[in-house]
């Protein structure tokens, strides 16, 4: 890794613990509408393709727009009761600002909502550059946000690294032909991850450091 010059960083499940927060709002959503409240194992499963993924399998079509505005006033206030940094997160940040790395975020959540999550955990100091699925074509799977933000900083891919926590981030950097790691502290199981043969799995965002 000696070569990286851009780390990109994923938030939920990679340096950011929100499930509570989502599921929160969730079930706050399904309650107004009448629906079966979900336990955060269930919505932790759905977590990682957008809030609008995370609401159609349990709402119908014509209420869709009605749940998403719904959660997201709920999620504004949500995010800032439950949602908290993983252990060493801040610490590792920090020392890859301070080793002159440029950091950047790939978040498949609003930008909004993101921004929000930055600024309440005291990390948005530490990018240079955030961006998330709401500004661009495609989230991710798709490897448009990825090109995106290498090409913004006109590094090699070479020199670049991505961290993730799931299936869908092991399958944006491959095809965005960027090394990357994933972290198993998010939604998606090991045994998937590993079938995506990612650059390399760590078990928590701390373990990093030793890449480093």
């Amino acid at each position: 890794m000696q070569d990286i010059k851009l780390i990109i960083f994923d938030l939920d499940g990679t340096l950011i613990d929100a499930y509570a927060a989502i599921a929160s709002s969730f079930n706050y959503v399904m309650r107004r509408l009448a629906l079966e409240t979900q336990s955060i194992s269930t919505v932790r499963r759905l977590v990682g393709w957008g809030d609008l993924n995370l609401l159609k399998p349990y709402v119908k079509r014509a209420e869709l727009k009605h749940a998403l505005n719904l959660y997201r006033k709920h999620h504004k206030y949500s995010l800032l009761k439950h949602s908290c940094l993983y252990a060493q997160a801040l610490s590792l940040l920090r020392r890859l600002k301070k080793k002159g790395y440029k950091l950047a975020v790939a978040s498949n959540r609003p930008s909004k909502f993101s921004r929000i999550l930055l600024r309440h955990l005291n990390i948005g100091i530490f990018f240079n550059y955030v961006l998330c699925a709401d500004q661009v074509r495609y989230g991710k799977p798709h490897p448009e946000m990825l090109n995106k933000i290498v090409k913004r900083f006109a590094f090699e891919k070479s020199q670049v690294v991505y961290i993730g926590d799931m299936v869908i981030d092991a399958q944006a950097g491959r095809r965005a032909k960027i090394k990357t790691v994933i972290v198993t502290s998010g939604s998606s199981s090991r045994r998937d991850i590993k079938n995506e043969k990612p650059f390399k799995i760590i078990s928590a965002i701390s373990r990093l450091a030793k890449l480093f």
